[in-house]
């Protein structure tokens, strides 16, 4: 597992959204209006939309802030035009970083960029300088309490998923991306629980971090995840998970 995909499971078991309960509201909502202007409004014909529907009910969005987030996604309310824009850039000791955003206005969404990896040791990198350097994949974090580790590869690996991980404490299910939809599907119809479920980009290769550098680039990641235009961040670091844990009190 790479040390963001630990770094993300550490800051979903403590609950670090709970205090920025608005600032993921609006993530929340920008990714519905996205994933309902690009593939239509009915989360059965449409994945993308069904996923973040279902992110959002798992963080309490209410009803009826999802609602109005589909129907500006399809026009049927007016609203900021978002677009989805794709940043690439390098960290403390040249850790490859790729974010995605969600904006309506590029010159404010770049400028604030190029200040947070100012101000925490990296920069902003040209278009493909960095995005070779990951892959797309669908991505299945189940926890091992839900399962036995026989039964979930079996039935991983039948519906076609690529590999499966483990670690202490949870499964990390790897497919294609056109095969997510049908792994998840028959995990579901299992009846077995998922911490998350999700589209993502996996690192092809590592950077270890250590000492300043390592908590240089653990301030850069939380500041990029703070901000609003801001909806994934992904990092090549690999950094000791004792380190990890400590950052986060």
């Amino acid at each position: 597992m790479s040390g963001h995909s630990k770094w993300h499971n550490i800051r979903l078991r403590k609950g670090a959204q709970d205090a920025k309960r608005g600032n993921l509201f609006t993530k929340l909502a920008r990714e519905i209006i996205i994933a309902a202007k690009t593939g239509g409004g009915n989360p059965e014909t449409n994945t993308r939309l069904r996923l973040a529907i279902q992110k959002a009910r798992e963080h309490s969005m209410p009803q009826e802030n999802i609602r109005r987030s589909i129907m500006r996604g399809t026009g049927e309310l007016e609203g900021e035009a978002y677009e989805e824009v794709t940043y690439e850039g390098y960290g403390p000791g040249g850790v490859a970083i790729l974010v995605e955003c969600a904006t309506d206005n590029r010159n404010r969404t770049v400028a604030n960029l190029r200040s947070i990896f100012s101000k925490h040791g990296g920069r902003i990198g040209e278009s493909g300088s960095v995005a070779y350097r990951f892959r797309p994949i669908g991505l299945i974090v189940i926890p091992r309490t839900a399962v036995e580790e026989d039964r979930l590869f079996a039935l991983a690996i039948e519906a076609g998923a690529e590999d499966m991980r483990t670690d202490e404490e949870n499964y990390e299910i790897v497919t294609q991306p056109e095969d997510f939809a049908k792994v998840r599907q028959a995990i579901e119809d299992a009846g077995i629980p998922m911490l998350r479920a999700e589209y993502t980009m996996e690192p092809l290769d590592l950077v270890h971090l250590e000492g300043k550098e390592a908590q240089q680039m653990l301030r850069l990641l939380e500041r990029l995840e703070e901000d609003d235009d801001v909806q994934h961040v992904y990092a090549n670091f690999d950094i000791a998970d004792e380190v990890l844990e400590a950052s986060e009190g």
